[in-house]
């Protein structure tokens, strides 16, 4: 560690292999670890970069061949991002964000893995990471202060510090299906999608769920294959998105004003520039909402759910934003009872993550298209060549399964993680997750989570929302080191208070009145907990800026094992 600071760690068997992390790692046999780092996504990368040019030693492990996160795995037909690409960026390097040129409004997958994969070459960081490397156990060692890190192939690392780079959306699930490993077609999940593509031309091809993914890709297969039927169980809410080429006047303006575009994101509740409505629905007129929901939806985005500063907080102003796109879908569908069931009913606009299209509606008008709803005839399961639901039987040469993901618990779950006491991660999050500001866990010192339960994660810009999550970790690493601190970790007290802030804000909105995957209800057996932080990005800056300023406040921070220093 830098300026000759606490002990530093060793590796406990295997080694590293020289195709893959730096000659100094290399040569040191891996004997000085500083940082692990889980993860080799936007966040993964970014904690490379920052805590390496600090002169820290630091690994990255990354369960994928390469460097892109969940934009390394999520390759189906359609995929792409529904925040504007310029913002949907790195900010930390003014050069960076000045030479990579975005080609479209929303950039599709390969173009934001092709980002990664530059950022990744300019700053020379896949020499710090071990690729094909998946992390089965990280276990706190209290007589040494250090975290030992195990893989599924059975290496292991010591470190002082273990950060969770593991993505919010990195654990595809598909439901447990009477008879699908019978079936003799071929199988896919959105989430984890051949790298070579897949051809549909011919195929009988059947998409099962209507989020997010599934509105992307429908459209495109729906395109190649000789019949596609669509398995919906709960209508989503989607805007078109109006995607179209990047013009050069428009990439110039923003690049001349960079700096104060991204401070201004910085100071919204999204960490995203929209044109936030300043008024409730109830204060205009009819003809005024037709107006502005109007110009929305021509625009296109996500930008459509802040027309109005209650949506999320007031049913009835939730409803005129509602009612105006089940509108649009009945003028879009042709068959009204197709558009109906393609109608959310049953929750409020926004509360399950809204989708953003290009002719996800239209696609039910093709006459290859069928959709199957699955609500009063559920799937009972397969057999060899077909899906059968309660009242019929769909022959399929290929399905693809569109269900979603086990998302912001799934990845760090998946490991076992023991923290002091012997006190495992699984066994504390029995109940739900908790942690304190999305950030540490209580009993699992100097471990930190980029974007986790508790932070504004997913309903933020999330490259912003990891860049303030990095800094934040760095500079506390940075601090303990200054000031000759050997651990950190939360409060319990400090914790619950956040826990219950969480989720006391939430209780203000209409999000609970959704079965989400904020809440897990995707999940069987999850426990029901609202997970992010909705209070606002720019407010949930705030409190980790003032927890600073007051010491850390709510944290637990320890010279050694003995002493603890009150923040």
């Amino acid at each position: 560690m830098q300026n000759g600071g606490h002990a530093s760690s060793k590796a406990c068997g295997g080694g590293l292999e020289t195709d893959y992390v730096t000659d100094k790692i290399s040569e040191q046999g891996a004997q000085q670890l500083d940082v692990v780092v889980v993860g080799a996504g936007f966040a993964g990368l970014y904690l490379v970069h920052k805590l390496r040019s600090l002169g820290y030693d630091v690994l990255g492990l990354e369960a994928a061949a390469d460097v892109g996160g969940t934009w390394y795995w999520n390759r189906y037909p359609g995929a792409r991002c529904d925040v504007e690409s310029l913002q949907y960026s790195y900010s930390f390097s003014e050069e960076l964000q000045q030479e990579w040129r975005w080609s479209e409004r929303f950039a599709p997958q390969p173009e934001i893995l092709a980002y990664l994969g530059h950022v990744a070459d300019r700053f020379d960081l896949r020499r710090s990471f071990l690729f094909n490397t998946r992390v089965a156990s990280a276990r706190y060692e209290e007589s040494a202060n250090l975290w030992s890190i195990a893989t599924e192939a059975g290496k292991c690392f010591s470190a002082r510090f273990c950060i969770m780079a593991t993505g919010n959306l990195s654990v595809g699930r598909i439901p447990e299906f009477a008879g699908l490993q019978d079936f003799a077609g071929e199988i896919y999940h959105t989430g984890n999608w051949p790298h070579e593509g897949v051809d549909f031309t011919g195929k009988r091809v059947g998409v099962v769920g209507t989020g997010s993914s599934a509105v992307q890709s429908i459209p495109p297969i729906a395109q190649q294959a000789e019949h596609l039927y669509v398995f919906q169980r709960t209508p989503h809410f989607s805007v078109p998105a109006r995607n179209g080429p990047i013009e050069d006047q428009y990439d110039s303006e923003w690049k001349r004003n960079y700096p104060a575009q991204r401070a201004k994101a910085r100071s919204t509740r999204s960490g995203v520039l929209y044109d936030y409505g300043t008024k409730s629905a109830l204060e205009v007129d009819a003809g005024e909402h037709a107006v502005e929901l109007g110009r929305r939806w021509e625009k296109g985005g996500t930008n459509f759910l802040y027309a109005y500063n209650d949506t999320l907080r007031s049913e009835a102003s939730n409803q005129i934003s509602a009612d105006f796109v089940r509108e649009r879908i009945g003028e879009i569908v042709i068959d009204p009872t197709v558009a109906d069931k393609l109608m959310p009913k049953d929750y409020p606009i926004g509360t399950k993550r809204i989708c953003v299209d290009t002719d996800f509606y239209a696609t039910f008008n093709r006459p290859n298209v069928t959709l199957v709803d699955v609500r009063p005839s559920p799937i009972t399961g397969f057999d060899q060549t077909s899906l059968k639901t309660a009242d019929a039987s769909y022959q399929l040469d290929a399905v693809v399964f569109a269900t979603g993901f086990d998302a912001m618990t799934g990845a760090l779950l998946k490991m076992d993680i023991v923290g002091r006491n012997g006190h495992s991660l699984r066994d504390k999050w029995a109940e739900g997750p908790k942690t304190y500001l999305g950030l540490a866990i209580a009993g699992f010192p100097n471990m930190f989570i980029v974007t986790g339960p508790g932070s504004p994660s997913v309903l933020s810009n999330v490259v912003i929302a990891i860049e303030q999550h990095v800094e934040w970790i760095v500079d506390c690493i940075e601090k303990m080191e200054h000031e000759g601190i050997a651990t950190i970790e939360a409060e319990e007290s400090a914790q619950q208070e956040w826990v219950d802030h969480v989720n006391d804000v939430a209780c203000q909105t209409l999000y609970y009145q959704a079965n989400s995957w904020f809440l897990g209800a995707n999940v069987p057996g999850k426990p029901r907990i609202f997970m992010p932080y909705v209070g606002g990005f720019d407010t949930y800056v705030a409190k980790c800026d003032d927890v600073v300023r007051n010491g850390y406040a709510g944290f637990i921070k320890t010279k050694d094992q003995a002493e603890a220093i009150p923040a």
